[in-house]
């Protein structure tokens, strides 16, 4: 007997996660869901490689079918100027069903921000949260005069969801880095989403837990590794 060789496909996706390995026909889904995109990088488990989606083979004549031209007309999106699988982009919708991301759409406002802009600013009252599609930011503080980085957020990553819940001021300024397109979930909509949608606040709300928690995990970690080089050195 030769031995068995495991064919399935992994995915790199935008937040830095590796999903997988699937099938053939969860990949095909997928393709039309536009959770993979021509430039995702998908690992091919029985050739030992990672390829862009665009470049295998068997996966062009999905794309072709999908794309302008194709045999699928596209589907309506859930929010105007959002590409429907753009949702899935977002770590914490990622697990949302179908039906799920499409009564959550409304409860979520598209905000456009340019090149520089502030998206929130230290010391005002917080209102909402906000999910990244698309670009980059950079969440600062000011401290002398000089701006400090504390960490660089990309697409499929959220911030301001301690806001939801205290209404208190924004602990640093968010800025772009590059033109983004943001989610916004204002805490009315919020409140709103709590008390008219239950059973979809739910799941929204343990996603956001899971990521606070592998937050506190890391910055304990942080703290743990620069008291032991802190003692190390005395």
């Amino acid at each position: 007997m030769g031995e068995e060789v495991e064919v399935g496909y992994k995915i790199w996706a935008v937040d830095d996660v590796v999903y997988g390995p699937v099938d053939m026909p969860t990949l095909v889904e997928w393709i039309k869901d536009e959770r993979v995109l021509a430039d995702t990088w998908v690992f091919l488990c029985h050739q030992n490689k990672w390829s862009q989606a665009g470049q295998i083979s068997e996966m062009r004549s999905i794309f072709n079918a999908v794309l302008p031209g194709g045999v699928p007309a596209a589907p309506a999106p859930l929010i105007a100027g959002i590409k429907p699988g753009a949702l899935r982009r977002v770590k914490i919708l990622c697990e949302m069903t179908d039906q799920q991301l499409g009564q959550f759409a409304a409860f979520m406002e598209v905000e456009n921000a340019r090149q520089f802009h502030t998206i929130v600013t230290q010391g005002a009252v917080g209102d909402a949260m906000y999910l990244i599609l698309e670009g980059e930011l950079r969440v600062r503080q000011m401290i002398g005069g000089k701006e400090t980085v504390l960490v660089t957020l990309m697409a499929g990553e959220f911030f301001g969801d301690i806001s939801l819940f205290d209404h208190g001021p924004r602990s640093a300024d968010v800025v772009a880095n590059n033109n983004s397109v943001l989610l916004k979930v204002s805490a009315t909509n919020f409140q709103r989403l709590t008390q008219e949608a239950p059973a979809l606040a739910t799941p929204f709300l343990i996603a956001i837990c899971k990521t606070l928690t592998a937050r506190i995990r890391a910055d304990n970690k942080r703290l743990r590794d620069s008291i032991n080089v802190a003692r190390a050195t005395r």
